[in-house]
Formats: C-alpha cells, sequence, structure tokens
C-alpha cells in the first residue's frame, strides 16, 4: 500500500469524510441559480465539479446520497465494486474497471439521491478514480448515512449496510 500512500501525497489529496482521500482538481466558474435546479437547492451551484478519489482495501467509502448525479471514472489500481440502494430500495451493484473482458466498466453514474457506497475489490490494494458531479457538488448536499435509521429505511439490505456503513 505504500503505493497508495505515495499517489495520496503526490496528488495532495486529504481524507473524505465517507472514507478514503479526495482532492478537488476543478470546479466550474459558471453557476446555475436555485431557480433554475429544482426544489432541492436553494443556493447558487457550479456547473461542474471533478475530484481525485483514492480508497485502499483497508477501508471503505461508507453509504452516501447526494442530490446531483455522480460520474465515476477509473483511472489506476484495483477495481472497485460499487453498491447502490436506488430512493426506491432497489440494491444494485458494479464493478468499475479497466478489464472489459471481465465485465468491468471504466465509467459509471449514480443517479441523484441514490445511496452509494464503494469497496476495492482487490486485498491489500488501492484504486484511483475521478468523480464529476452535475450540478457542482456541494457539501450541503452530501449526506452520510446513519446505519440505523438505513436499515429501517431498508431492511431487506442490512447485511449489505451493516458492511458499508459505520458505527
Amino acid at each position: 500500500m505504500e503505493e497508495a500512500k505515495k499517489i495520496a501525497e503526490q496528488l495532495n489529496m486529504q481524507p473524505h469524510p465517507e472514507g478514503g482521500y479526495f482532492k478537488e482538481t476543478y470546479r466550474s466558474s459558471g453557476e446555475i441559480t436555485p431557480e433554475n435546479l429544482g426544489s432541492d437547492f436553494t443556493e447558487n451551484r457550479n456547473f461542474s465539479t471533478c475530484i481525485y478519489f483514492l480508497l485502499t482495501s483497508d477501508t471503505f467509502s461508507a453509504f452516501h446520497k447526494i442530490k446531483q448525479d455522480e460520474i465515476w471514472h477509473f483511472y489506476k489500481g484495483s477495481p472497485i465494486k460499487l453498491h447502490i440502494i436506488s430512493a426506491e430500495g432497489e440494491y444494485s451493484s458494479v464493478i468499475i474497471g479497466n478489464n472489459l473482458e471481465k465485465n468491468e466498466i471504466p465509467q459509471f453514474v449514480v443517479k441523484a439521491k441514490d445511496w452509494f457506497a464503494a469497496e476495492v475489490t482487490n486485498k491489500d490494494s488501492y484504486s484511483l478514480l475521478g468523480c464529476t458531479v452535475s450540478p457542482g457538488f456541494d457539501f450541503r448536499d452530501f449526506e452520510l448515512a446513519e446505519r440505523n435509521a438505513l436499515i429501517s429505511k431498508f431492511p431487506k439490505h442490512k447485511t449489505i449496510i451493516e458492511k458499508l456503513t459505520r458505527s
């Protein structure tokens, strides 16, 4: 995992509240006004934002949701397994990576308001990815799952929720 540490330092990444490390690489100068964003937003948002995201196999990205669509891009390392619970309560997962022969996909869109979490698939490894959010990400739009509340809402997904939330 020495390589992951080196990447985090080289890219000047910081710990992310959901787990892993991140570095914002782009924030558009243009903004969208609330009247053009819909009822979920009360303040301006940038057109788009982008981050580097680094996750290691000794942790996970905990279930969370945002008000916008989020596009995940695979760059380097182990594939990740992205777990999604839709707003309607349907569970799905996808492997984001670059081995197309194994049905990994290099890019995936998580829909706005879906709960999602991620884990590195290979032991003793890391994943370097990018995440693009539009309208642009703002921590006011971020909700980290509270384990018991999410289980109460989606009891049939208790096992995966317990695995990918922090108490």
